[in-house]
């Protein structure tokens, strides 16, 4: 890959955090969080698996420029 098609796909994991987290922190304020934790625990996950997919894609380019 090169480093601009790594950079993308950074940003797109980056879009991806951001609006995870801010579905989040809305199921948090309606207090959804709690009656709806199944659902909250799903988004969570996605949130946990972009922001790790986002760090091992940054690392693989850092190796691919070093």
């Amino acid at each position: 890959m090169t480093p601009d098609e790594y950079q993308q796909i950074i940003e797109e994991f980056d879009s991806l955090v951001r609006d995870t987290r801010a579905l989040m922190l809305r199921f948090e304020a309606s207090g959804m969080d709690e009656t709806h934790e199944a659902e909250y625990l799903e988004v969570h996950a996605i949130f946990a698996k972009a922001v790790a997919d986002q760090r091992a894609y940054t690392l693989l380019m850092l190796d691919e420029v070093a």
